[in-house]
């Protein structure tokens, strides 16, 4: 029975592998977007699909855009807030122009790169370029950008998900199913694994993502954490932070008083990395994987693309079960390292300073009564 389920789920991954490979192929690449190029592979299949953007690709069913929203500053000065229904319809009826991705990495395009023409932007927008692009306006500039983007969508959805789940759970926690002995930071620290594990094993579904993949989503969640310390730290813990460990020398303390500030800053800076930089890892190695039969494709001709497509193929399916197992291993050691530095802030440090005392006194006893025996011998 076990063998056999394995099999399924080896066949499964290797359909999830042929879905992701059929979605990014390129002959659909050249149908929709041109001629295939490296640097095209490159923005819009690999990066396009790893990294963040304002559409949902559905594909083969559809390509859904999503809301733009711009807080923006008019060429007279005044401020101002535009809502267009997707980046197209900004592109068509906003004063924006498209920028296209820079070939020297710099991203310095200017305004003279900006493509405003009707009809280059009817084209940008028909194979699909304006998705994969900057926009800009054409006077003023924006202040900050509200749009509403593929990673938020997923993060709600995986809000929704454990909502859902734990809602229920909690349900039956009141009408006493399952009761157990209540602490103060589970209910957080729970939230966190189970919202990062929904968010790391959506980055498997094949035209979603890994909200965990966006840098923004783990900060948010590591100044949570952050945040829940300084609430609950003890006041032993804010002592130490602020004047150093008190059995230490006053010159010691100087310097380990910003050593302390860094350090605690410097946890949850890595906290959010971690997770960020080994969810976005996942999902570039996938497509690297792919894209290399594309690669192939463009250098060495379609005998050569297919001739690699069985080791692609092979390999992005092991990615794809390390990168299952990685979805639970990062949602555990965030919530392990989140509980551990909560627990350093909220822990009590008890100085033991009678004992030390005591101890100090026992000692100046024990001296002075060998000055005594070697001053006056006891008498045999």
């Amino acid at each position: 029975m076990i063998a056999r389920l394995r099999s399924i789920a080896v066949l499964g991954l290797l359909a999830l592998g042929l879905t992701l490979a059929v979605s990014t192929s390129p002959a659909q690449a050249a149908a929709e977007e041109g001629e295939v190029t490296l640097e095209g592979i490159v923005n819009n299949s690999i990066l396009g699909h790893a990294t963040d953007g304002y559409y949902l690709n559905l594909k083969p069913f559809a390509q859904v855009e999503l809301p733009r929203i711009m807080l923006a500053r008019t060429e007279e000065g005044a401020l101002t807030v535009e809502a267009y229904g997707s980046t197209a319809g900004l592109l068509r009826n906003g004063p924006y122009g498209l920028q296209a991705h820079d070939g020297n990495g710099s991203g310095d395009h200017g305004q003279a790169a900006l493509k405003t023409e009707t009809a280059e932007l009817n084209e940008a927008i028909g194979t699909g370029e304006h998705l994969h692009s900057s926009v800009a306006r054409t006077s003023g500039h924006v202040v900050t950008d509200f749009s509403i983007s593929r990673h938020l969508v997923l993060s709600i959805l995986a809000f929704l998900i454990v909502t859902v789940i734990f809602v229920t759970l909690a349900q039956r926690y009141e009408r006493g199913v399952g009761r157990t002995e209540a602490r103060t930071f589970l209910p957080y620290l729970l939230s966190s694994f189970f919202f990062i594990l929904v968010a790391n094993i959506l980055g498997l579904v094949p035209f979603a993502g890994a909200p965990t993949s966006n840098l923004a989503v783990t900060a948010v969640l590591a100044v949570m954490t952050f945040v829940i310390g300084l609430l609950y730290g003890s006041k032993d813990h804010y002592m130490e932070l602020l004047t150093g460990p008190p059995d230490a020398p006053i010159l010691a303390r100087i310097i380990l008083v910003p050593i302390e500030i860094i350090g605690l800053v410097m946890r949850h800076l890595a906290l959010a990395i971690r997770l960020f930089a080994n969810m976005l890892g996942g999902s570039l190695i996938i497509f690297s994987l792919l894209g290399l039969i594309f690669i192939m494709n463009v250098i060495f001709g379609e005998a050569a693309a297919w001739g690699s497509t069985i080791i692609s193929i092979g390999f992005t399916v092991f990615i794809l079960l390390v990168k299952l197992l990685v979805a639970f291993i990062q949602a555990y050691v965030f919530t392990i390292l989140s509980a551990l530095f909560i627990g350093m802030s909220a822990e009590e440090h008890h100085y033991d300073e009678d004992a030390d005392t005591s101890a100090s006194e026992g000692d100046l006893e024990s001296r002075l009564d060998a000055v005594e025996d070697a001053i006056e011998p006891t008498p045999a």
